[in-house]
C-alpha cells in the first residue's frame, strides 16, 4: 500500500473529501471484486477484462498498488487465454483485494 497516495488525496481534497474518496473506491473495489468473481465462472472475457481493468484504475486512485498489479496480472492472462493461469491468478486477486480492502479499512479508521 503506497499511503503517500492518501496523503495526497489529503492535501488536495481536505481530509473529509479525501476520507469520502477512499470509502467511496473501497465500496466500488468490494463491489468490482464479487462481479469479477461472478463473470470469471460465467461471464464473457471481455466483460471480465474491463471490469479488472477499472478496478486496476481504482486501485491505484488509492495506492493499492500491489492490488493493480495483480489485476493487471489476470488481464495477462485472458489476452494469452491461459485458462490455468487466469484461475490462479483471479485467487490471487482476491486474496489480496481482501487483505487490501482490511489494510485501508484498519488505516482509514485511525489517519483520515
Amino acid at each position: 500500500m503506497n499511503t503517500a497516495q492518501i496523503e495526497t488525496l489529503c492535501c488536495d481534497l481536505g481530509p473529509n473529501a479525501a476520507e469520502d474518496v477512499v470509502c467511496r473506491a473501497m465500496e466500488e473495489l468490494a463491489q468490482r471484486l464479487c462481479i469479477i468473481q461472478r463473470q470469471a465462472s460465467a461471464g464473457p472475457q471481455e466483460d471480465m477484462h474491463k471490469g479488472l481493468k477499472a478496478l486496476a484504475a481504482i486501485a491505484d486512485q488509492i495506492g493499492l498498488c500491489t492490488l493493480s498489479r495483480v489485476a493487471h496480472d489476470v488481464m495477462t492472462c485472458i489476452e494469452y487465454g491461459d485458462r490455468v493461469a487466469e484461475a490462479a491468478t483471479l485467487a490471487r486477486l482476491t486474496r489480496t483485494g481482501e487483505r487490501s480492502l482490511t489494510e485501508l479499512w484498519d488505516i482509514s479508521a485511525f489517519s483520515l
